[in-house]
């Protein structure tokens, strides 16, 4: 085979079309992966509609796809421990030689293809149990969330948390809250469906921002304490302010979510008094993929239900349609070579 099929984005248009391209050849430190699932996520449709543009990208068109799984399929010279036929899922981006750290789908080509290039150092092993459709989530969907909790929240076990935004990120930052026994958990977010799924998957209550009883039922809930620590995963403005006011003694806000507008601490008085802290929140370490990597492979982590819906890749375009929608309320759309 010397030519494939490709989701290309082309930036000064922002078209996204389906064409035919040469099948890469991997160079030196590299390996080719033949695709075997990659997530739909957000950014994708932001790199679409314009919101988003890459900073580092080498021409004007670029393959999308920075969740990505699938079997190496040939070896660049100066690769070792790495064999063709191995189960592999790819690493969000890479660190160049100088030090820039580049997104994969953003800034070089990504997945949504038959195949794709990565640098060694960003190829992770999965064990056979581990579906094709799940692993390919894992380096954003969910170690994004992850690192989250883990990292930045600092969460510690029988803290009282809450998640505003049950998407594809805020869904999975409910399950990894309980894993790591976070409590209460809690889930706010305006829309009926996802409330139901944020209970679906481990939440201990689910509440609606618009309620005007919202304060009084995170007291109760918490004994009155309010939050150890809140996340904002809706990326909408009042929702920091709103989480800001339930932090309690020690409370940390984590910004995951991006509004692209000024942030402001309502009441320094109570901010600096009580100890509280604002955190913002970017990506994931390959550390955090690997931790993933084996709690899923070892069934402590059950990514079945993220696993929305999966296409063949010629329908990449329809797809990033379908999100931008929210059609069916997905936590993650999959594209299948």
């Amino acid at each position: 085979m010397t030519e494939m099929l490709a989701a290309r984005l082309h930036i000064p248009t922002r078209e996204l079309r389906m064409e035919r391209v040469p099948v890469p050849e991997p160079g030196p430190g590299q390996v080719r992966v033949q695709v075997r699932a990659a997530g739909v996520c957000l950014s994708d449709v932001h790199l679409v509609d314009g919101t988003l543009s890459p900073l580092w990208l080498s021409g004007d068109s670029v393959t999308l796809g920075h969740e990505v799984a699938g079997v190496i399929d040939a070896l660049g010279p100066g690769v070792d421990g790495w064999s063709v036929g191995q189960r592999v899922l790819l690493q969000a981006g890479e660190v160049d030689l100088l030090g820039t750290v580049l997104t994969r789908g953003v800034d070089y080509d990504g997945g949504y293809a038959e195949y794709a290039l990565a640098s060694a150092t960003t190829v992770v092993p999965i064990p056979d149990g581990l579906p094709f459709e799940q692993a390919c989530i894992i380096p954003d969907a969910v170690s994004t969330p992850w690192a989250a909790v883990t990292a930045t929240g600092a969460t510690r076990p029988g803290e009282a948390v809450a998640v505003w935004g049950v998407g594809g990120l805020g869904a999975h930052a409910v399950q990894l809250l309980r894993l790591v026994g976070a409590a209460p958990v809690i889930a706010i977010d305006p829309l009926d469906a996802a409330r139901e799924r944020a209970v679906a998957l481990g939440a201990d209550v689910a509440l609606d921002p618009a309620d005007p009883k919202l304060r009084d039922s995170v007291m109760d809930l918490t004994g009155g304490e309010g939050l150890g620590v809140a996340f904002d995963f809706a990326g909408v403005a009042p929702v920091r302010e709103q989480a800001l006011s339930l932090l309690g003694k020690g409370g940390r806000l984590v910004v995951v979510g991006l509004a692209n507008k000024p942030l402001t601490i309502p009441n320094d008085l109570g901010f600096a008094y009580f100890g509280q802290s604002l955190h913002g929140h970017y990506g994931s370490q390959p550390e955090h993929v690997q931790q993933l990597v084996t709690l899923a492979g070892r069934g402590r982590l059950d990514l079945s239900t993220s696993v929305s819906d999966v296409l063949p890749l010629a329908d990449a375009p329809a797809a990033i349609e379908r999100l931008a929608r929210k059609e069916g309320n997905p936590i993650r759309l999959i594209l299948r070579p």
